[in-house]
């Protein structure tokens, strides 16, 4: 087992490697002896007692800071679960240590068992919300038998990607070959003749949506600003680009410049203003001001764009921002004639109204197609025809999941994030459908310098996925020689890589792996058969993964045609536990519990990640518990998803903490807790939490403390004899919770309160 420090993955033509070099290289040992790094496999058969994830002494704070580690890179930290777009995607980190945990006996030091090779043999783990497949890898890596199902057949479609077992030659070979059968077809669309004459690779072309103005009929640029593209970091790196507002000339300015003198036409203009100001624009020709969004849906067509500037590759290797000229305007001429001809060239499907939807149905976008502009639908057209010709079906569904999660990058709801980072915003950044004002084109087969194209992401995501597969690894946060790293330690997991099957019969034959796609409060599991179930359920929100997911689906099955598996045109589902209504909500999900009580052991565990910031999310776990008759037997607070996700940035009290429930089936022998002891039992481990995470130095916002005193509260009210007092307790005790939640953000609990609210 040894310890490589984390460098970054090479974008150029050679294969990255992940493989441990000598010390010399910067490889540490952590004290381990040449015979350790072939230690002993550890073998933990589940058992009936209690089990480690239990016990009050699970290290969720030393977990979250290596989940912490992991979450700024989670693409290249656990790369299978990333081979294309999931929203809510959890931590590996955590998983990993929750399956342990779930397995392991009471007492068992599941931080020890973290860096160690442990194996579980002869358990059965179902995942009944399989997602992007996170539970499905730790359990595998670890070489229990693993059972995942998920109602989307998007989330089924990547996880069956991610953990089949690929053959990396054929792999390369088979991009190698539609690289030389169309690469240079699809990049003819993205040049540019430079005054000397040499002609560039563009790498994105900047558009801005216009719509006319409702009095003197001009068309209006939907610009917020004159400035369109700065750096990542604008305190560090001040240089923006500005566009002109009379002549279309590129300035390069101060990002804070109120004054600027073009110098194209030599006007002065303050580049910080625009026409659009948050839901208005204001006209330049007749300065009349009006709604954006009601003049653009009475125009009953989805908005204009009009192209502006483009970023070049330049002969040296370095880049420069130009103004759009007639070359482009022509050459993407070419490509709407060219799309013209082509038959079938794209899905046409309607985008259908609902809550993450609308907000795109209000811009008139009323297909799921005219999110692109023409060239992108030219290009994806080229592409998709190719990966249909791949004889092979694993191959040609990889590359056409591959395909789907180059969409995210390419169409005109994507936006530019600037030099120093991934230029491209993908479309999905804010969780929605949100129409962008000024979006970015992108090369879509891409340059060595590209970002989201389909080239580098071959590298980014499906290399990276086949390596980590190979040879799979952990994080560990440390020191190496005295500077502050993260370093990956090998030799602890098997290799990911499975023949999947397809039904229980099949799997109870000795399959390792059974992938499949339906509602999981219906499987063909026999009664008491699992050993654990480990997910992260949906929450009760207005974030519908299905509506967004459909964006994939139909491309998907575009390129599938007769090998796709599915006939519908949409993911969405009646029986998907996601729902805005509560009581929908509550419903679905003790319908899924329910088929999860009858397939688990009787001395089993269900463990599921959760966090909400409403009551009602709180009251539907609960009661969807107490009814399938589970009972929580722990709840540890962990390190959530990116801190600096946008929907966190966003949020007043953010939430970057999940926590782990732990549940077991209801026993008529065990001890029930009384009101009474209640808010004594809450007091009493809420404190201790929260002090192991600040002793942790861990910042803690109102939201995450808010977070772990619900968790303890429905933990105990779970043991409530009866249903009805269990929620009438929980509803009406959130302006106590919100008294505690305060009194723990300053730090005033203590000793005498445990008196004083028993």
């Amino acid at each position: 087992m040894v310890v490589v420090p984390i460098v970054p993955f090479s974008m150029g033509n050679q294969i990255s490697s992940f493989e441990a070099s000598t010390e010399k290289d910067g490889v540490h040992n952590l004290g381990l002896t040449d015979s350790d790094t072939t230690a002993e496999i550890f073998s933990i058969a589940p058992g009936s007692g209690s089990r480690a994830l239990e016990d009050d002494s699970f290290p969720f704070e030393a977990l979250s800071e290596i989940a912490e580690a992991e979450s700024w890179r989670k693409e290249i930290n656990r790369p299978p679960y990333h081979i294309h777009k999931w929203w809510a995607q959890r931590l590996g980190t955590v998983f990993r240590a929750i399956v342990i945990g779930a397995l392991a006996p009471s007492g068992a030091n599941v931080l020890d068992l973290f860096y160690k090779p442990v194996r579980i043999r002869d358990a059965v783990v179902f995942d009944p919300f399989m997602g992007s497949g996170t539970t499905i890898g730790e359990v595998c890596k670890i070489g229990a038998r693993a059972i995942g199902r998920d109602i989307n057949p998007v989330a089924h479609f990547l996880a069956r990607n991610a953990f089949a077992l690929h053959d990396k030659n054929a792999i390369l070979r088979t991009y190698t070959s539609i690289e030389r059968d169309i690469a240079d077809q699809v990049r003819r669309y993205y040049r540019a003749t430079l005054p000397d004459g040499s002609c560039v690779d563009v790498l994105y072309y900047f558009w801005v949506k216009t719509v006319n103005c409702p009095s003197c009929d001009s068309p209006v640029d939907l610009f917020s600003s004159r400035i369109f593209a700065q750096h990542a970091y604008p305190k560090k790196f001040t240089a923006a680009q500005s566009i002109c507002p009379n002549c279309d000339g590129i300035n390069v300015v101060p990002n804070d410049s109120q004054e600027v003198r073009c110098n194209t036409c030599k006007s002065v203009y303050n580049p910080q203003i625009g026409p659009a100001k948050g839901q208005k624009a204001t006209c330049p020709s007749c300065s009349h001001v009006f709604p954006i969004a009601k003049t653009i849906r009475s125009a009953r067509i989805s908005p204009r764009h009009r192209m502006y500037a483009k970023l070049v590759l330049m002969p040296d290797g370095s880049k420069a921002y130009l103004a759009a000229d007639s070359e482009d305007r022509v050459l993407y001429e070419v490509a709407l004639s060219h799309l013209s001809k082509l038959e079938n060239a794209y899905p046409i499907v309607r985008i259908e109204p609902g809550n993450n939807t609308d907000q795109a149905r209000g811009y008139n976008y009323f297909y799921w197609h005219e999110m692109f502009n023409g060239r992108q639908l030219l290009c994806l057209s080229i592409l998709a025809n190719r990966i249909r010709r791949i004889q092979d079906r694993q191959l040609r569904e990889l590359f056409a999941c591959l395909f789907s999660g180059t969409l995210e990058f390419n169409n005109m709801f994507a936006s530019f994030k600037g030099e120093g980072t991934g230029a491209v915003r993908h479309m999905f950044a804010h969780h929605i459908l949100k129409p962008e004002r000024m979006p970015l084109e992108a090369n879509l087969w891409g340059t060595p310098k590209s970002s989201g194209a389909f080239s580098t992401l071959f590298k980014r995501r499906i290399l990276r996925a086949l390596e980590y597969s190979d040879n799979p690894f952990e994080i560990h946060p440390g020191k190496f020689n005295g500077t502050t790293r993260n370093g990956k330690v090998f030799g602890l997991s098997q290799k990911i890589g499975y023949s999947i099957v397809e039904d229980y019969a099949t799997f109870n034959d000795g399959g390792q792996l059974y992938l499949s796609c339906g509602d999981s409060a219906r499987t063909d599991l026999p009664d008491a058969e699992v050993d654990a179930v480990i997910t992260d359920p949906p929450f009760f929100d207005n974030v519908h993964y299905s509506q967004l997911a459909d964006f994939f689906f139909v491309w998907q099955q575009h390129i599938l045609e007769e090998h796709a598996p599915h006939v519908s045109t949409t993911t969405r589902s009646e029986r998907e536990v996601q729902h805005a209504e509560a009581d929908t909500f509550t419903e679905r999900l003790i319908a899924v519990w329910s088929e999860v009580h009858r397939v688990l052991r009787d001395e089993g565990i269900l463990a599921f990640t959760y966090h909400h910031s409403r009551p009602e999310g709180w009251s539907a776990v609960l009661e969807a518990l107490w009814t399938t008759k589970f009972e929580i037997t722990a709840a540890h607070p962990i390190k959530s998803e990116l801190s600096v996700a946008m929907p966190k940035h966003q949020a007043k009290e953010p939430i970057n903490l999940d926590v782990v429930v732990v549940c077991r089936k209801k026993s008529t022998n065990e001890l029930q807790i009384n009101r009474a002891d209640l808010w004594k039992f809450v007091l009493t481990v809420v404190t201790s939490q929260v002090r192991r995470l600040r002793g942790a130095d861990r910042q803690l916002s109102l939201g995450d403390i808010r977070v772990i005193v619900m968790a303890q509260l429905i933990r105990q009210l779970s043991k409530f004899e009866d249903r009805g007092e269990a929620l009438f307790v929980l509803e009406t005790s959130i302006s106590r919770v919100e008294e505690l939640v305060y009194e723990l953000q300053s730090d005033r609990v203590d000793s005498r309160l445990l008196t004083n609210r028993s």
